[in-house]
């Protein structure tokens, strides 16, 4: 083993004297520049979330319906039937910012990679994308860039992308974020695990060849970007869906087969994090020669291959002697498979070169051993100036069309269409509600059940204060899924926060996870998987704390699902939940008076989960034409759109003695609009009762235009072409 400059070399790869000085301690040496490199990607807190794992464990994470919570490549619920779903979300924030295409489209390849390494076949994806002002001109080449990586890779595999969200903040200028969610289904039996164990069980290596693209990407995506960052582009990895589509179906025909100990992707951190974690999971060993693995480039040496993270790879440890049934799978596909190394009983994580030992690890230190950060968090002082909001210094508007319509045209409140038309949304002909409604609903064929997706997350309310804007991102994302008439039934979430080094953004981060996980708890939606992505900071300044939630809900009888549209004339426009006077954080303090202060909206977790119980028995009942969550933009945001889906117009009349502003735009929680036919209002109101929901009849559903009291009259046609920036 060659000495080197170790300390330079440590320093160039974020590890701190501690980190190095317990290195030394697991080997009971130095150690060389291969096993520093493998223990600065693992250590990376992109592997081993070493900031953030004690707060993790605050997060609900089991159900009776879990099968699999976090700690796998995804998490698993059963859904009946013999069915399971498996779910993931992951951030490729960092590579996206430097290579926009490339790094959406890998973020894309990496997700989907999960959900079959579980053995279960990607059926939809979702993403939930946050760039900086609209106008400005680097936002847009990212978010071009973003878009066309995502529909590019999504669209070769197969694999349908049917929904998500995009906003636009000066906040994430400097620091864009692609969060992207998978969703897969499998027969409970054809679960798979990401376990190497068996002495003398052969460890095979399927897909790709080996290159140099990503070398240290999982460290690089643990600091902070900066002036140099763009000469990153090496840790950015390239994707070729066309293999991954191969590899999806390959590695599916591995089910069932008792033969196959186990399956894992190569993701962050290449073969180093796969391996150690496989052997981590069944207390083994590993001996590994590196000689084996397919190269795409000439003279890599180990360091290269073992921090490659080169797309379209995968692990599978089967049962000794049954390589070549393997191998006869991988080359129907086109696929290189090479057996590369063996299972061990000793714990030790062993690479070779031609023979020569290049590494000599003890495999849990890699995957389990890195020091945990215990932090202490501190409120930021600004938050009290920024938190105060006197609405007698905010004047109201002189015209109400006019505010309407400039938020409708605002770029976070306008259609998305421009994004997702790029996406092949109906591929594989299960997506029943495609994008632009709440949330997406896929069937499950063969049955008459149906999945609903969403994804949601609210930066600027966790800037205000994160507690209540976790416990938000959670109850819109469920709100969402009940508006369709499915029941919540699982998280998976994505923290993308600044740097937890410094005190107030720890704090952020372990005020959020609390809110997160109180939600979780009232809603019953364990988080089973997720991802954290921190030190997104530039310059010193961090994002808006956001965390994202991923969520999927069970709809039994696809008979009975509901769309945001209205539908009939003369059906009752009536609200679930009650308006309250509440402008902090909203979308109209920002676009209308340039105002990002006071507090998010309050929530009661019990109220919310009793409004959502009242509107999934009413759908169920078939008692609603439509119904819509109020959230951004608030109740005429709300109303508009489902005046625009449904091209009709609407007469709205209520009597209240708050601001106007409020009343129109403000973001109160626990509310839904609904349309219900006159004859089932009784039936509607009987079930509110049950679970003392307050029920208003704002007006009805007529005309060809949308008015509310005598503050907004304007056509339909007119909101509709400004919502979709036709004018």
């Amino acid at each position: 083993m060659k000495s080197f400059n170790q300390e330079k070399f440590w320093k160039k790869w974020n590890l701190t004297p501690k980190e190095y000085d317990k290195i030394k301690e697991y080997l009971q040496r130095e150690p060389n520049e291969v096993e520093l490199g493998m223990y600065s990607v693992m250590w990376s807190e992109h592997c081993s979330y070493k900031n953030s794992k004690p707060l993790l464990k605050l997060f609900p994470n089991s159900a009776e319906w879990v099968l699999q919570g976090p700690g796998e490549n995804a998490g698993i619920i059963d859904i009946g039937d013999d069915q399971v779903i498996a779910m993931k979300i992951e951030s490729h924030n960092h590579p996206s910012a430097i290579e926009p295409f490339q790094g959406a489209a890998t973020g894309i390849g990496g997700i989907v990679r999960d959900i079959f390494a579980m053995g279960a076949r990607p059926i939809a994806l979702m993403d939930s994308l946050r760039f900086g002002d609209f106008d400005n001109s680097q936002t847009q080449y990212l978010y071009k860039g973003v878009i066309e990586g995502i529909s590019f890779y999504g669209n070769c595999i197969g694999v349908p992308t049917v929904g998500g969200e995009t906003v636009f903040s000066s906040s994430y200028q400097e620091n864009i974020l692609v969060n992207v969610m998978c969703v897969g289904y499998a027969k409970k039996n054809d679960i798979l695990r990401a376990v190497a164990k068996g002495e003398g069980n052969s460890v095979i290596l399927i897909g790709a060849k080996t290159g140099r693209d990503g070398i240290g990407g999982a460290s690089f995506a643990s600091t902070e970007l900066d002036e140099t960052s763009d000469e990153d582009r090496p840790a950015v990895q390239i994707g070729d869906p066309f293999s991954e589509k191969l590899l999806i179906e390959a590695c599916l025909e591995l089910k069932g087969l008792d033969y196959v100990v186990g399956l894992q992707d190569c993701g962050a951190a290449g073969l180093t994090s796969s391996l150690c974690e496989m052997a981590s999971r069944g207390d083994s060993g590993l001996d590994i020669e590196l000689s084996k693995v397919p190269e795409r480039e000439e003279g890599m040496n180990p360091f290269e291959i073992m921090l490659s993270e080169s797309q379209e790879r995968m692990i599978v440890v089967v049962k000794k002697g049954k390589e070549e049934e393997i191998k006869k799978i991988f080359d129907k596909w086109g696929l290189d498979s090479a057996v590369i190394g063996r299972v061990t009983n000793d714990g030790k994580f062993r690479v070779r070169d031609k023979g020569e030992i290049v590494a000599d690890i003890p495999a849990k230190s890699l995957a389990e051993g890195a020091p945990v950060c215990r932090r202490k968090g501190k409120k930021p002082d600004i938050l009290d100036s920024i938190n105060k909001l006197d609405l007698s210094e905010i004047s109201q508007p002189d015209d109400y069309n006019k505010v309407l319509l400039q938020l409708l045209g605002s770029p976070n409140i306008m259609s998305k269409e421009k994004i997702y038309e790029h996406y092949d949304y109906m591929v594989r002909n299960n997506t029943i509600l495609p994008p632009g409604d709440d949330a997406a609903v896929l069937r499950i064929k063969g049955t008459k059940k149906a999945i609903v997706l969403t994804t949601d997350g609210n930066g600027r309310y966790c800037y205000l204060d994160p507690l209540t804007g976790g416990k938000i991102a959670v109850v819109e994302a469920a709100r969402n899924l009940s508006c369709k008439g499915a029941l919540p039934r699982a998280v998976t979430d994505c923290l993308n926060f600044g740097n937890p080094e410094k005190e107030t953004i720890y704090w952020q981060l372990e005020e959020a996870i609390k809110g997160i996980s109180e939600a979780c708890r009232a809603l019953e939606t364990p988080v089973i998987s997720g991802n954290v992505s921190l030190y997104n900071e530039s310059k010193g300044e961090a994002i808006y704390p956001t965390p994202v939630i991923g969520m999927v809900g069970i709809i039994e009888d696809c008979d009975y699902i509901c769309s945001m549209e209205f539908k009939n004339s003369g059906d009752l426009i009536v609200l679930l939940g009650e308006n309250k006077e509440e402008l902090g954080g909203s979308e109209y303090l920002k676009v209308i008076h340039n105002l990002e202060k006071g507090i998010p909206p309050q929530i009661d977790l019990l109220r919310e989960r009793a409004v959502q119980n009242v509107c999934r028995k009413a759908i169920k009942k078939n008692l609603l034409s439509s119904a819509h969550d109020c959230s951004d933009g608030g109740l005429a945001i709300a109303l508009a759109e489902s005046c625009i889906k449904g091209k009709r117009g609407a007469r709205i009349k209520i009597e209240d003695k708050m601001r106007s502003d409020a009343l129109l735009f403000g973001e109160s929680q626990s509310r839904i609009v609904t349309s219900v036919n006159p004859k089932n209002l009784s039936l509607l109101q009987d079930i509110a009762d049950k679970y003392l929901v307050p029920l208003l009849t704002l007006g009805s559903v007529e005309g060809k235009s949308l008015n509310i009291n005598r503050l907004i009259s304007l056509e339909v046609d007119q909101l509709e072409k400004v919502w979709r920036g036709t004018k």
